[in-house]
């Protein structure tokens, strides 16, 4: 059993306000994983001033982007030599399957080198072109955009954190990280490998805590920038704060995307992409392809192969080698996407596989059966809303217009994607989808390039130059 009884706060392990130490229990058996420290509004009071201080009277925004850019190395080398470590204590906190951790742990690293060759490339200080004659010198300066607190959810932890904290990191800007209960082991140990990496004091500073603790700290007016991960309704009270106090505000939200499969698409390419576009993370992902729009002449053999999709996924422990899917991170998470399911068989949807009932041998942890919906309508709430699950619906179309309609017809533009032969058509359609995000047959994205929600998915962009853009104030100096 791992136990945090300290806050790492400003670059030290503090004592907690609270001095009883909060349980992190599996999801999958209910096991007691480990106990942590939980933050309260003294111990966010103590960060902000410690993050203050090294902003406003520091070193940190002070030293070379280069210098900077030298400690971010350090950190990425040193989180790459416990990736495993950290994909197993994420799996045990999260339920996450071990797959799924696995790769995410060893993806960041390149996640922090785009980053890295964003921090490299950016004119950190330039003169304009003169246009004019009676214009003396101009320069143009991005600066730090000061204290950020980044707040995350429990899905991704690591990823969520690290998206926020690298770019406001080499940008000059300090750091108050607040992270669910649920992950409260896993980002408590991300002290460790900032202190050894040589971050300075004051810099960063990690708050597990409960959502009361998370707004006073968005509310704190020693923050200067909000960096939010979370869902859509939680978005909007952070941006109703941040707009009365004129704070920067940036925020990640909801999903419901989706794949439309034209009649010219390779179904069995489709099935495979999906498995894990809609499927990873237990199907707690925003980004998830869960609305599949599928051309009415391929609709019944698009539904059969989904339909052999789900059924082959195995669900159970997710540090079994086999297993594809875990359990949900918290009972009433389990019963949330249990209750959407309940809701679509109301509906009048049709349920090809799965149902509200909890796998056969896993009544001990939060599963739910992977689940499938036919003969669908984009108005259902299946279809309208983010079940944060392992279901899909599966929604017919007679054409590409009416597809781009029913894409479209959301609350939500986070992602979505194309399944076809011709990549004229694909783009064209593309084009047309209000999202941020779009892959074409499944295409992998970089993450060089911005990633963020059009409508109730969010306000900015993270990932790469523009992800790094999101902490930086531009500042114009005439000579």
């Amino acid at each position: 059993m791992i136990t945090y009884e300290h806050l790492y706060i400003g670059g030290h392990w503090v004592e907690p306000t609270k001095k009883e130490l909060l349980e992190v229990r599996s999801p999958h058996d209910r096991s007691l994983v480990g106990m942590a420290a939980e933050a309260t509004p003294p111990d966010v009071d103590l960060a902000v001033a410690a993050a203050r201080e090294a902003f406003d009277e520091g070193p940190w925004p002070l030293l070379t982007p280069a210098e900077r850019q030298e400690i971010i190395i350090r950190f990425r080398d040193l989180y790459a030599e416990r990736a495993e470590e950290i994909a197993d204590l994420t799996t045990a906190e999260n339920g996450s399957a071990r797959w799924f951790t696995g790769w995410t742990a060893s993806a960041l690293s390149q996640q922090t080198d785009a980053f890295l060759r964003a921090a490299a490339a950016m004119k950190w200080e330039e003169e304009m072109p003169r246009t004019d004659e009676a214009t003396g010198r101009v320069l143009v300066r991005r600066e730090p955009v000061g204290v950020v607190a980044a707040v995350i959810p429990w899905n991704a932890p690591h990823q969520s954190a690290l998206v926020k904290m690298v770019p406001a990191l080499l940008a000059g800007c300090t750091v108050v990280l607040k992270s669910s209960p649920e992950n409260a082991l896993v980002t408590l140990l991300l002290g460790e490998i900032f202190t050894k990496a040589g971050v300075p004091k004051g810099v960063v500073s990690i708050l597990p805590a409960d959502r009361e603790t998370s707004e006073y700290l968005v509310s704190h007016p020693g923050i200067d920038k909000i960096a939010f991960t979370g869902s859509t309704r939680a978005g909007q009270t952070i941006a109703s704060i941040a707009g009365r106090q004129l704070k920067r505000v940036s925020l990640e939200l909801g999903g419901k995307s989706a794949a439309i499969v034209r009649e010219d698409a390779d179904l069995d390419a489709l099935v495979e992409g999906l498995k894990f576009l809609s499927f990873a993370n237990n199907g707690e992902a925003c980004v998830a392809h869960t609305r599949i729009l599928v051309h009415r002449s391929r609709y019944d053999e698009a539904v059969a192969k989904l339909k052999d999709l789900l059924e082959s996924l195995t669900v159970g422990d997710p540090f079994a080698a086999d297993t594809f899917i875990g359990p949900m991170v918290r009972a009433d998470q389990q019963e949330r996407v249990r209750s959407y399911i309940e809701t679509g068989i109301r509906e009048g949807a049709r349920l090809v596989t799965g149902g509200p009932e909890v796998p056969e041998g896993l009544e001990g942890g939060h599963y739910v059966k992977p689940t499938l919906f036919a003969d669908v309508d984009n108005s259902m709430r299946i279809a309208q809303e983010e079940i944060f699950g392992p279901v899909l619906v599966v929604i017919p179309f007679d054409d590409d217009d009416q597809a781009v309609r029913i894409a479209n017809d959301s609350p939500f533009g986070l992602g979505g994607g194309v399944w076809t032969a011709d990549e004229t058509r694909a783009l064209e359609i593309a084009r047309r989808i209000r999202t941020g995000t779009f892959s074409v047959n499944g295409a992998p994205f970089s993450l060089d390039a911005p990633f963020g929600g059009f409508k109730n998915s969010g306000i900015g962009r993270e990932f790469g130059m523009v992800g790094l853009t999101q902490y930086i104030e531009y500042k114009t100096i005439a000579v």
